[in-house]
């Protein structure tokens, strides 16, 4: 069962700012975020042209915090930790979409389930090395 927003949340939109064997350096307009993410295969686009896709990541333990806004840490650099909110769950694949100034889908890796965060959530998490971008 998924439960989501009427939009599809999961689809991130950016410029590619540079391309390498095995990875990419997306700008996200708008902010001065420059993420290097990981890719399984090139993608279709030359430097500085706008890119869509999906972001995915292993999340470490997530907690639902109160205060706070939406961030990516660090803004230039390989992700490290996101605040956001959760705009999505995926109970089958136990995945939370959260928006923390672009998408993240997020695999739960702490024992934690998906559906125990609720829409809207504020939440605040470390996450592993090597979230991958693949567009769409």
């Amino acid at each position: 069962m998924i439960q989501m927003l009427a939009t599809d949340p999961t689809t991130v939109q950016g410029v590619l700012l540079e391309q390498r064997e095995g990875m990419i350096v997306l700008s996200l307009p708008g902010t001065d975020y420059q993420l290097h993410l990981r890719v399984d295969r090139p993608v279709a686009a030359q430097p500085n042209q706008r890119v869509a896709g999906r972001i995915t990541a292993r999340a470490k333990r997530v907690d639902v915090v109160q205060t706070g806004g939406r961030y990516i840490e660090p803004v230039y650099g390989r992700p490290r930790r996101l605040q956001g909110v959760v705009v999505a769950a995926e109970a089958g694949k136990n995945r939370i979409v959260v928006h923390c100034g672009c998408p993240f889908i997020c695999e739960l890796t702490a024992g934690q389930k998906a559906l125990d965060f609720p829409l809207g959530a504020l939440v605040s998490f470390d996450i592993e090395r090597g979230a991958t971008f693949a567009a769409i």
